[in-house]
């Protein structure tokens, strides 16, 4: 990764900044000397933004995703020169139960955000969130970047039409975009309790048995939040080579594992094998086996993950340690 002086003073939007990945880039950047400027709908005060005093160090914007006078106007007073678009309703339950509102959201969000970056000449650089759910299912896996995106879900779906917007922009108004598509990500900060990594965790400091809600078998690539942020950092950094400018790019750690076996993982490092898990096999309109190749984002980029599984699994349990001790008890920080 390059010296701080890359980041030293510039001007980062980052829509999505409460969210996991977003708290995480956000302190990334601030430890490399960048103004973040971060767009907030809803308040989230047990968000890791605001426990671990990062929102007071940053500006920020009040507003939705979908209203471009709110995003133009903070492009243009802001002065931004990189953007970060993260932002998006990232569960699939919530996608399934209402797909209007993950649709408003995640492709109109997008778009909006998009044209405001083409309509400001200040902004040199843009890299999209997209998701290994973008790709929809395969009986070919593991995902590589030139497979069709194909989802068929409404979550999928929303992140299969951002991905392709996106690359549009830069294919007909040459908008200087890449795309990042992740494997799940988990890390301390997740306040989504129904995702199996804090669900479990949170259950064994609760004394319960963790709920899975499928059978158990569904395969996923689990990556850990922290090497995300630094992939995010490390493809911006890139893109000053156009030939970089306009790709997508897989990050994970190309380690498929099943919903079971990180369980399993989890109980084990918390020394809770005795915590057998509930398997409710309840799970409807996902996909049973999805994982990621990485290999392009290695060769091009010269990227790859700085954790294995079971290191990011205890660095997160320890966060949530912290996090779920009685107030007065511990502090984050």
């Amino acid at each position: 990764m390059k010296t701080q002086s890359c980041w030293n003073n510039k001007n980062v939007f980052l829509s999505g900044c409460t969210g996991l990945l977003g708290s995480w880039l956000t302190d990334e950047l601030l430890s490399l000397g960048a103004n973040v400027i971060g767009l907030e709908r809803d308040h989230v005060p047990k968000s890791r933004l605001y426990r671990e005093g990062l929102a007071d160090r940053i500006n920020i914007v009040y507003g939705n995703l979908e209203d471009y006078q709110i995003i133009e106007r903070a492009l243009n007073e802001y002065e931004v020169d990189v953007v970060f678009h993260l932002g998006a309703q990232a569960i699939v339950t919530t996608a399934n139960r209402n797909p209007a509102s993950t649709f408003e959201a995640n492709i109109k969000g997008t778009w909006v955000l998009l044209e405001a970056c083409r309509n400001n000449k200040k902004v040199k650089k843009i890299v999209v969130a997209s998701s290994d759910k973008a790709y929809g299912e395969h009986q070919e896996l593991p995902y590589r970047e030139d497979m069709p995106l194909a989802g068929k879900n409404p979550y999928d779906v929303s992140k299969s039409c951002a991905d392709l917007i996106s690359q549009m922009y830069f294919h007909t108004y040459g908008l200087p975009v890449c795309v990042t598509r992740c494997g799940n990500l988990y890390g301390g900060g997740d306040l989504n309790f129904n995702r199996i990594v804090p669900g479990t965790i949170r259950s064994v400091l609760s004394n319960e048995r963790p709920v899975i809600r499928s059978d158990g078998k569904y395969v996923r690539d689990y990556f850990y939040v922290r090497d995300a942020a630094r992939a995010y950092i490390m493809l911006a950094e890139k893109m000053e080579n156009t030939e970089i400018v306009g790709q997508a790019f897989n990050f994970g750690n190309d380690l498929p594992t099943t919903v079971l076996e990180i369980t399993d993982e989890i109980l084990s490092l918390m020394e809770r094998s005795d915590l057998q898990p509930e398997i409710l096999n309840q799970a409807r309109g996902e996909i049973t086996r999805q994982y990621l190749s990485s290999q392009k984002a290695r060769e091009m980029l010269g990227w790859k993950p700085s954790f294995s599984l079971k290191e990011g699994l205890s660095e997160t349990i320890k966060w949530y340690k912290r996090f779920m001790r009685p107030e007065g008890c511990s502090s984050l920080g």
